[in-house]
């Protein structure tokens, strides 16, 4: 992931902190490497868990308001039933497009 994800400068900006800085004061390299841990830690993260996080949670979220909408009351709590989250990614995962 280091070379794949990250360009040279992030690189060096990284290396760079390491050598030279035991502890980062400055809010703008902060931010900065932030930015670059963020860029890391999306691109590690599995398909599945992207496919849940970015499909699976708002699905879910969705299909909660309507069903509340509808008067069951319960389905308020589909919205944070990990199973019910994941099911609907595989679901959406398998479903052919088009």
């Amino acid at each position: 992931m280091w070379f794949k994800v990250l360009d040279r400068v992030e690189r060096a900006i990284i290396n760079l902190t390491i050598k030279c800085v035991k502890r980062v004061r400055s809010p703008k390299l902060t931010r900065i490497m932030t930015t670059i841990v963020n860029k890391l830690t999306d691109a590690m993260k599995s398909r599945f868990k992207r496919l849940i996080e970015d499909v699976g949670r708002p699905l879910a979220h969705k299909m909660s308001q309507i069903a509340k909408a509808w008067g069951y009351v319960s389905a308020v709590r589909w919205a944070e039933d990990s199973g019910f989250i994941q099911y609907l990614a595989v679901t959406r995962m398998i479903t052919p497009m088009g």
